[in-house]
């Protein structure tokens, strides 16, 4: 049976089968246009990444100073007197480390290190001792300036690391005061006794750490005191310069360049174990060899503070570390090094200042 819809247009009427109806609606459903799609919202464009900040180089420092070293530089070191008729020192306030040694009757000579800056004139320049052998040794191949040594300890120069540049070898680079009497008026133009070194080492790493900011602990000081039996140094601290007046021998050691007084930024007071050595002069007195190669302890001083410390060198072309109490490397004040060798047998008297408590 077939079914028809009726359509009424006007009075006639148009009887159209279920089917045709059926097809013209969906005919019309197909033909009818969807509404158009949005399109996607477009996402914005990412913004550019910034460029990462470029990682600042470490600017180089001297491992005897802590202060900027664009390369290594040759290593000088010279060897000084340190009585009352060596005063005023030339050139020692442009060492980089100042060495202070026990030599015959209690008495005490300096042996300077020099990288960064090179005098034209240092001294009085003094003859050498066995203790300088190993102590030089950690610098490599330094450049060695004295004035002479006994006969018997010239093998021993030459068998040693050091770049002999003594009168010996090459006396144009050495000259007399008129104005000083002998034996203290000899001195050495370091620049001109540095190029005839074409094969001194450079500057490397002898074990010190160098940091602008003071390690915690340590306790605070206003000066350090050592001595022998015929020579004394104290280091008074200069709150407003922040570093170490220098005396040598109960007097002020001074510059001969500035007339100002000399200076330390920090101080290692180093014991060490002395044992006599083979070497005498001719008035019998006996040169201790000094031992700074092994163990021991100390005291760093710097900042108006004191630190304990031990110290340690393996060997002799080894550097020496210091470790503070807890294990950690004991870190110096960038600048001028004083190190004190001190028998251990002796201790060094340490001036506490006043703690904020007891100041009225």
């Amino acid at each position: 049976m077939v079914t028809y819809r009726g359509a009424v247009f006007g009075r006639v009427v148009v009887v159209l089968p279920l089917a045709a109806f059926l097809v013209g609606a969906c005919s019309s459903q197909a033909t009818v246009n969807p509404a158009p799609t949005p399109p996607p919202s477009q996402a914005p464009a990412p913004l550019p990444s910034p460029s990462p900040s470029p990682t600042p180089t470490p600017t180089p420092t001297s491992p005897l100073t802590g202060l900027p070293e664009v390369s290594p530089r040759p290593v000088l070191a010279v060897k000084l007197d340190n009585t009352g008729n060596a005063q005023p020192h030339a050139g020692l306030h442009r060492a980089d480390i100042v060495y202070i040694e026990e030599v015959e009757y209690g008495m005490t000579r300096i042996a300077a290190v020099f990288s960064g800056e090179i005098p034209t004139r240092i001294g009085p320049v003094r003859s050498a001792r066995i203790t300088d052998i190993d102590l030089l040794a950690q610098f490599g191949s330094p450049a060695f300036s004295f004035s002479g040594v006994q006969r018997k300890m010239w093998p021993l120069i030459d068998e040693s690391s050091v770049v002999d540049i003594s009168p010996n070898k090459v006396a144009k680079v050495y000259s007399r005061d008129a104005d000083r009497r002998a034996p203290y008026n000899y001195f050495l133009d370091g620049v001109a006794g540095l190029a005839w070194a074409t094969d001194a080492s450079l500057t490397r790493d002898i074990g010190f750490r160098f940091d602008g900011q003071t390690p915690a602990g340590g306790y605070p000081l206003s000066r350090a005191s050592v001595e022998w039996p015929s020579s004394s140094a104290d280091f008074e601290y200069d709150s407003g310069a922040g570093d170490f007046l220098v005396y040598l021998n109960g007097i002020a050691a001074m510059e001969e360049e500035t007339g100002q007084q000399q200076r330390a930024d920090t101080v290692i007071i180093q014991y060490v174990q002395q044992a006599e050595s083979q070497f005498f002069d001719k008035g019998g007195g006996n040169t201790p060899h000094v031992e700074t190669i092994g163990s021991g302890a100390g005291l760093v001083v710097r900042d108006g503070r004191a630190f304990d410390v031990t110290w340690s060198r393996p060997d002799a072309a080894s550097g020496t570390t210091f470790l503070m109490r807890d294990g950690s490397p004991m870190t110096f004040t960038p600048g001028q090094t004083w190190v004190i060798l001190l028998n251990e047998g002796r201790r060094a008297v340490i001036n506490a200042s006043p703690s904020p408590s007891a100041t009225p």
